[in-house]
C-alpha cells in the first residue's frame, strides 16, 4: 500500500517535503499521514473518528465515551481558547489522541489557564497538526472508522512497518468492554449544578429526587443537569447490581454514557438493569445507557460504520413533531429490528433514520441515544431531564 501524505496529497516517496515530520497518523491499510507533532511524546493505538463540533474541544476530550479512541476534528481552529480547569467531563481524559488542520496558537480567552499543548502533555496525550482533515473525514465517510496509530516523537525517528502492524493487530472496538476501564471504583454523591458564567460558580440546587446514577463513563455535565433539575446524586460502579442500587431507595435511576460496545458490558450489566425496570422505578438512559436499557430488554445493537460525533444531528421526537439539534457521540446503535414488541420507537435521527430514543410501553423507563446535556452542543434537549423529574413525580 502506497504511503501518503494528506498534507500534500501525494506518495511520501515522491513528495518533496520540506519540513520534517514530529508526528505521524498510520491507518491500518497502510496509509502514512504526517504532521506536526505536539503534546505528549508517545504512541497509542486505537479507532480513529472524527467529530464536527465547531466548540468544544477540551469536553471532546475528556468525554469518557471517546476511550480507544484518536479524535479527527473537523474544525480547523483547535486550541486557539486554550484550556482550563472548568470545561472538562472527567478528572483523566480516557481518549488517545488529538488530531488538526492548523498548527495550535497561543489562547486567547480570558477563561485560559493553559494552552493545549501544555494540558495535553500533562495528560499524557499526543496531537498532529498539519493533517488535512477534510480529506481524513472524507476517507472515514467513505471506508468507515479504521484502526489507527498515533505516534508523536521530537527527533522525526519513526519505525513505520511496525506501527503498520500495531494499526493492523488492535482488535478494535467490537466486543470490547471499556466501560470497566472508566467507571468510578464506589459509590459517591454528586452535588454540583451546572457553570453559571456569570457568578464564574457552579450553581447547587435543593434536590427533591434521590436518583442513582450509574456510571459506563458518565459525564460531569449530566450530573450537573440532574441536580439542576432538582435531584439529589449517588452514583455507583458500572458493575453495581440491583440489589445494591436498591438498597439506596432511589426515586430514579439513571443510566450514563459510556464507551465500548453495549453488548460486551451488558454481560454483567443487563440482568441487573432488567430488574430495575422490572421493579417500576423510573429509569433514563443516555448514550450507552440506552442501549443498555434496549439489551436489557432483549433487544439487540449493532456496530455502526463510522458513527455519529458532533453538535448538529437533527433528531425528530415522533410523539410531539419537534426537530432538535443535538450533540452526540456513539459508534454503536440500537437494531431497530430487534426491537421487543413492549419497547416504542420515540426518536429518530433525520441524517440516517437510526433509532434515536425508545420509551417501555408500560413501565416507567425511556431513553435517548443522543446527549441532552448539550456539554458541548446546543440546549434543544435539555427538557428530558425534566421529564425524568415529572415521571418519578408521576410515580412517588
Amino acid at each position: 500500500m502506497a504511503q501518503s501524505n494528506l498534507l500534500h496529497n501525494k506518495p511520501v516517496e515522491k513528495a518533496v517535503i520540506s519540513f520534517q515530520p514530529t508526528a505521524i497518523l498510520v491507518l491500518e491499510d497502510g496509509q502514512v499521514f504526517t504532521g506536526t507533532g505536539f503534546g505528549a511524546e508517545t504512541t497509542n493505538v486505537g479507532e480513529v473518528c472524527f467529530n464536527t463540533s465547531m466548540t468544544g474541544y477540551q469536553e471532546i476530550m475528556t468525554d469518557p465515551s471517546y476511550a480507544g479512541q484518536i479524535i479527527n476534528f473537523t474544525f480547523p481552529h483547535i486550541g486557539n481558547i486554550g484550556t482550563n480547569d472548568v470545561d472538562v467531563e472527567t478528572v483523566t481524559p480516557a481518549c488517545l489522541g488529538m488530531i488538526v488542520r492548523n498548527d495550535v496558537t497561543s489562547p486567547s480567552n480570558w477563561r485560559s489557564h493553559s494552552r493545549l499543548e501544555a494540558w495535553l502533555n500533562h495528560h499524557n496525550l499526543p496531537g498532529i497538526s498539519g493533517v488535512d482533515t477534510r480529506a481524513l473525514t472524507q476517507y472515514i465517510r467513505d471506508n468507515g472508522a479504521p484502526k489507527g496509530v498515533i505516534c508523536h516523537r521530537a527527533d522525526g525517528q519513526f519505525d513505520i512497518p511496525a506501527l503498520q502492524e500495531m494499526a493492523r493487530s488492535w482488535p478494535g472496538l467490537n466486543g470490547m468492554d471499556l466501560a470497566k476501564e472508566v467507571t468510578a471504583e464506589a459509590a459517591a454523591s454528586w452535588e454540583q449544578g451546572v457553570y453559571d458564567l456569570d457568578a464564574q460558580a457552579f450553581t447547587t440546587t435543593e434536590g427533591a429526587y434521590h436518583v442513582v446514577a450509574l456510571d459506563f463513563g458518565i459525564k460531569h455535565n449530566i450530573l450537573r443537569c440532574l441536580i439542576d433539575a432538582g435531584c439529589q446524586v449517588t452514583t455507583l460502579p458500572a458493575n453495581a447490581s440491583a440489589d445494591e442500587i436498591m438498597a439506596h431507595k432511589p426515586d430514579g435511576v439513571f443510566l450514563s454514557n459510556g464507551p465500548g460496545d453495549p453488548a460486551a458490558t451488558a454481560a454483567y450489566a443487563g440482568a441487573e438493569i432488567a430488574k430495575i425496570v422490572e421493579a417500576d422505578i423510573p429509569v433514563f438512559g443516555i448514550c450507552i445507557g440506552h442501549q443498555l436499557l434496549v439489551l436489557s430488554q432483549g433487544g439487540k445493537t449493532v456496530k455502526m460504520d463510522k458513527g455519529h460525533r458532533g453538535a448538529n444531528h437533527p433528531v425528530k421526537d415522533l410523539t410531539t413533531g419537534q426537530i432538535e439539534i443535538t450533540s452526540q457521540n456513539h459508534g454503536f446503535m440500537v437494531d431497530e429490528d430487534s426491537l421487543p414488541s413492549h419497547l416504542e420507537v420515540t426518536h429518530r435521527s433525520l441524517f440516517d433514520g437510526s433509532v434515536e430514543g425508545v420509551r417501555h410501553k408500560t413501565k416507567p423507563m425511556f431513553c435517548v441515544q443522543y446527549h441532552p446535556e448539550s456539554s458541548p452542543g446546543p440546549h434543544d434537549s435539555r427538557h428530558l431531564f425534566t421529564r425524568f423529574t415529572d415521571m418519578m413525580a408521576a410515580q412517588k
